[in-house]
């Protein structure tokens, strides 16, 4: 398989204070997977309906984050500029429902899109506290979901992960929100592990902890249940400190983990 690594939305936080509360730059790192089987991606940051019609973002979410809404980020821009059509993406693993994580599954209509069926129960069916994360315009062109459970397997001594094939699994870090899971992809003689949203700031990998402050007071408002999430940036930690040399692990937003794998 080839593994191309994308940015499909940049943000430009309010408030940054030169990166000292909250990094100036964030993004949203995507995978594109070259599989015989097709293309499929990891997570779809913004779509084109998105950039079209930037109020469906919400005026919190743009004001707070500052999406640039730049069409040539979008995944469905990224995939045509590796040469593809936008037919060829056959899967769509998505971390979470998130509006910038999901905004792009309409510009694929005929993909399969996989999630956690606890995480689509409650994007489908948010209680009023969570509304404002899910954009159900986002989904209205009736995705083909592939709705999938925890399941028993072990991946690097995590003990729940469903499988999508060999060389791609869904592993569970409920807490961000109550699907939330981490996508690993077989990349030749390592794996690369999305963490999604599980962490958002690449010290929070270090021992000590560094974050933003800003930052870790944004990932705390918009937890759903925090002792899960720091009970798995815990894990995510020890992993880190293990330090497998064929496992690299990254989150949804920090720019720099993306640079360094673009360079």
């Amino acid at each position: 398989m080839t593994v191309h690594h994308l940015n499909c939305a940049t943000m430009r936080p309010a408030g940054s204070v030169g990166g000292r509360a909250l990094p100036s730059r964030l993004v949203a790192h995507c995978l594109l997977v070259e599989r015989p089987e097709g293309l499929l991606l990891v997570d779809s940051g913004l779509g084109t309906a998105d950039i079209a019609h930037p109020k469906r973002l919400g005026q919190p979410f743009r004001a707070l984050v500052g999406p640039v809404l730049d069409p040539a980020e979008t995944a469905l821009a990224r995939v045509k500029a590796l040469g593809h059509e936008p037919e060829e993406v056959t899967d769509i693993v998505l971390t979470h429902l998130d509006l910038d994580h999901a905004g792009g599954i309409g510009d694929f209509p005929r993909a399969r899109v996989h999630v956690f069926e606890d995480e689509l129960d409650r994007a489908t069916h948010p209680p009023l506290r969570e509304r404002a994360r899910y954009v159900q315009a986002q989904w209205a062109h009736g995705p083909q979901w592939v709705r999938h459970r925890v399941r028993g397997e072990e991946w690097f001594g995590f003990d729940s992960v469903t499988v999508l094939g060999d060389d791609v699994l869904l592993v569970p870090l409920r807490g961000h929100t109550h699907g939330h899971c981490g996508v690993a992809v077989r990349d030749g003689d390592r794996w690369l592990l999305h963490a999604g949203d599980a962490y958002f700031f690449r010290g929070e990998k270090d021992t000590p902890r560094r974050c933003p402050p800003g930052l870790r007071a944004f990932q705390s408002i918009v937890q759903v249940d925090g002792r899960a999430r720091h009970h798995n940036q815990d894990r995510l930690r020890d992993l880190q400190s293990e330090a497998h040399a064929d496992l690299s692990i990254f989150s949804a937003h920090d720019a720099e983990e993306l640079d360094a794998f673009r360079s």
